[in-house]
């Protein structure tokens, strides 16, 4: 199995300077070419060339596909040029590969769908640029919404999609209606798997060496990895290239993305039942959120967090006061049944944003983001502001949020102990982008390659949120605890391994 090319850099060639010309020397003198035979090498070194430039100009030109990831937080084109070979992977030509993002997200036009192109318009158009005139009829436009519509009801979401449907009608590209679509969060994840393992040159090999993926969203969180356990049909996805079959366990968690779980902990913070807990857990005589660094004042009302980090609030999130029951045999993450993490994993989207913040190396992600997000929660928030003045101040404090975020996720929830060294926190592999739209393209382009069976339904038929809201409470409760003990009670923590319980445990240090 090949490597896909990563992104070619561009090559600068220096012709050397002609040698000078040696000395005479004393003696005989040897016989200079005849002007008959530089003549020929020089015929002949033409005629090379003519056959290279031939050979050049009659590769064929490269095909094109436009893909709209329509997320929860702005909609992002890609237009991905490529060469297709009988029996093989797309190969993308990364020189002509581009794409573009607009803000606000589709969900934010749920009001008001006719104003859908506003946001959209400008990304056709960019790939109206990066396409060829000539093969517009030729190439494939689809537009796959995500958890900000999702998150909608289905109504609201389809009068949205077919506001879409309408501008990519007259994109002038090839399109059909069934190709602007919300997908599920399962196939979020199966895509960004697939794109991860395109990347790495994994896909069509052996499952155990592929890498598993774990996305934080702004909406949701995916999971997806490829197991040998046995697993509950809702969460069993086969994925087949070629003579290799994956069985792949991939689920999504609604409304645990980063900014949905960090705008409904601020909501939750005004409700009697949550003071009530904090107050509980924490005694303090003032109440205060723990998910602020030290010296921060809110100033009346919510703080104004721009639209790159949160969208103006649509009512889709009631609030849950109950936890569903574990009906599984394995419940890491609410009533959800998560199995035990198998081989390598690259964390992405959030992971890689926050992670790029406290400027963080891939290994011991979690134990140097505790320090770091300790350290930030702890700092004085007017000298936060002075060395970060190229952030707004929502967009600083969502980073004493997620450092307690991340690690309440990944350590307390999945399990993944704080000096774990097989997760990867990336946005790119090889110089390829990690994207669950460059999966989507991949299967779309391999179809005579794949197999695809998902016991699960189309979301628009089957979505009901009222199994998915009791995990927001779980997870604001994870995270508020969390928050409180790196901010409130400022101990000096460690990690020590547990022989009992066989685990990685964090524990306060002696003063």
């Amino acid at each position: 199995m090949r490597r896909p090319n990563a992104r070619a850099k561009p090559i600068e060639q220096t012709l050397a300077p002609a040698p000078a010309p040696a000395p005479a020397k004393m003696g005989p003198q040897r016989r200079r070419p005849s002007s008959r035979r530089r003549i020929a090498g020089a015929l002949a070194l033409l005629a090379a060339s003519a056959l290279a430039l031939l050979l050049l100009l009659r590769s064929p030109a490269p095909s094109y596909g436009v893909v709209i990831d329509a997320g929860s937080t702005g909609s992002r084109v890609h237009v991905i040029a490529y060469r297709a070979e009988a029996g093989a992977l797309p190969r993308i030509d990364w020189a002509r590969t581009g794409s573009l993002k607009a803000t606000p997200g589709l969900s934010s036009f749920a009001a008001d769908p006719s104003n859908v192109g506003r946001s959209l318009a400008p990304l056709v158009e960019f790939a109206r640029r990066r396409v060829p005139r000539g093969i517009w009829a030729d190439t494939e436009v689809r537009l796959m919404a995500t958890a900000g519509l999702r998150l909608l009801d289905a109504a609201v979401a389809e009068s949205v999609l077919e506001a879409c449907r309408d501008l990519l009608r007259q994109s002038g590209f090839r399109f059909q209606d069934e190709w602007a679509s919300v997908i599920s969060g399962a196939e979020e994840g199966i895509y960004a798997w697939v794109a991860a393992n395109y990347a790495l040159g994994t896909l069509g090999g052996d499952s155990r060496e592929t890498t598993g993926i774990i996305e934080l969203g702004g909406a949701s969180i995916q999971v997806t990895f490829a197991t040998g356990e046995s697993l509950p049909p809702e969460f069993s996805h086969v994925i087949k290239f070629g003579d290799v079959t994956y069985n792949l366990y991939s689920h999504s968690f609604l409304h645990l993305g980063q900014n949905v779980a960090y705008e409904s902990l601020h909501d939750l913070l005004s409700t009697p039942e949550l003071k009530s807990m904090a107050t509980h857990l924490i005694p303090q005589a003032k109440y205060r959120d723990p998910c602020t660094p030290r010296g921060f004042t809110r100033i009346a009302g919510a703080v104004n967090l721009p639209a790159s980090v949160l969208e103006p609030k649509v009512e889709y999130r009631p609030f849950a006061h109950a936890v569903e029951a574990c009906t599984y045999h394995e419940c890491r993450l609410g009533a959800a049944f998560v199995p035990e993490l198998e081989g390598k994993f690259v964390a992405t989207e959030n992971f890689y944003h926050t992670s790029k913040f406290f400027g963080l190396q891939s290994k011991s992600f979690l134990s140097d983001l505790m320090l770091a997000g300790e350290k930030f929660c702890h700092g004085d928030w007017s000298k936060i502001k002075k060395k970060y003045s190229s952030f707004n101040e929502g967009e600083l404090l969502l980073f004493c949020f997620s450092s307690a975020y991340i690690i309440a996720l990944l350590h307390d929830t999945l399990k993944l102990p704080m000096d774990h060294k097989r997760i990867h926190v990336t946005n790119q592999i090889h110089g390829v982008p990690v994207d669950w739209a460059l999966g989507a393209f991949v299967v779309q382009k391999s179809l005579n390659l794949t197999e695809y069976s998902d016991s699960s339904v189309s979301y628009l038929n089957t979505y009901d949120s009222s199994g998915l809201v009791p995990l927001l409470f779980i997870a604001i409760v994870v995270v508020f605890t969390a928050c409180s003990i790196l901010k409130w009670r400022r101990p000096q923590l460690k990690t020590i391994y547990d022989m009992e319980k066989g685990r990685y445990i964090i524990t306060r240090a002696n003063r």
